[in-house]
């Protein structure tokens, strides 16, 4: 009887000695689904799953495996210290009209549930894609900041007059470290 107990105890402390983590206890996606749009097709497109460590010990990937050959994956190959991130890289080849869902299988080591990462979209054929694209109205640009100007760049100046326009005679080009107030003498 003591041996069947002793046995029992053994067996329960290597149960507890060798169990798996899972995924919620060591990893976070920014996003378990991408959706790409409308795209055109025969245009790859990539999409980028952001992965956290969450656990206190370096994460290493070790499987992000596509469903499908339409799809080619990626992903960071060195392990992810606690707190950091790292990348599963996905890129659809579009080549087939229509709506689509494609999955990725991540494994992730010491772990022994696998986690499936989606990207959806729908692809449509090229001229219609161009066309519909020519039919979009125009997007509004919006006026770049002065403190986020790149150097060299136009930039908004204040004026003095009462019109609230954008023309190119209130634009002057200024490298980016001095632009800060400019004012232009109407």
């Amino acid at each position: 009887m003591k041996q069947v107990l002793l046995s029992a105890a053994v067996f329960a402390l290597t149960a507890t000695a060798f169990a798996q983590k899972k995924i919620a206890e060591v990893a976070r996606f920014a996003t378990e689904t991408i959706d790409f749009g409308k795209i055109k097709q025969n245009a790859p497109q990539k999409g980028t799953f952001v992965v956290t460590n969450i656990s206190n010990e370096p994460l290493i990937i070790e499987q992000a495996n596509p469903t499908c050959g339409c799809t080619i994956s990626d992903y960071t190959k060195e392990p992810i210290a606690p707190g950091k991130t790292g990348v599963i890289n996905a890129t659809y080849n579009a080549a087939a009209i229509g709506h689509f869902e494609k999955h990725l299988t991540v494994k992730f080591a010491g772990v022994a549930e696998m986690k499936s990462i989606t990207f959806v979209g729908d692809v449509i054929a090229a001229d219609q894609f161009d066309k519909d694209k020519a039919d979009e109205p125009a997007k509004a640009v919006a006026p770049v900041k002065e403190k986020d100007a790149p150097a060299d760049v136009a930039v908004p100046v204040k004026s003095k007059s009462a019109v609230k326009t954008k023309s190119a005679a209130t634009m002057k080009k200024v490298p980016a470290k001095s632009a800060t107030k400019v004012a232009v003498k109407n």
